[in-house]
């Protein structure tokens, strides 16, 4: 089994892939372009992905993050691709996908100390 802070490492380097895929993209840009859109829904299934690997205790130990939504997420991109609602997963990735790869970087951090290879 692999170890959680693969895992975790897995989840920011996936957010790192997301800013990168819209840099300089907009809303309109983003929901008219299949190639961006497929591209940034496999990151967040990825996340999704990582984090239900993660062990309960180190969900646990960080309640603040929504691993429940975010596992959620990753079943429905799963599942129900072709139901996906777009402008949704927009927001997913410009608002949220920020705030949780520096929630986990931090997590890093405390966890394997500063050299985590995440960064």
């Amino acid at each position: 089994m692999r170890r959680e802070k693969l895992y975790l490492a897995d989840l920011v380097e996936a957010a790192d892939a997301i800013q990168i895929f819209l840099a300089g993209v907009t809303q309109e840009a983003f929901l008219a372009d299949d190639l961006i859109r497929s591209a940034v829904l496999q990151k967040l299934m990825i996340i999704g992905e990582a984090a239900a690997k993660l062990p309960e205790n180190l969900r646990g130990r960080h309640a603040e993050i929504p691993w429940a939504d975010i596992i959620a997420f990753r079943n429905v991109a799963v599942h129900a691709y072709f139901t996906m609602q777009w402008p949704v997963v927009w927001t997913v990735a410009t608002t949220q996908v920020p705030e949780l790869r520096s929630q986990v970087a931090a997590i890093l951090d405390a966890e394997y100390g500063a050299d985590n290879g995440a960064d």
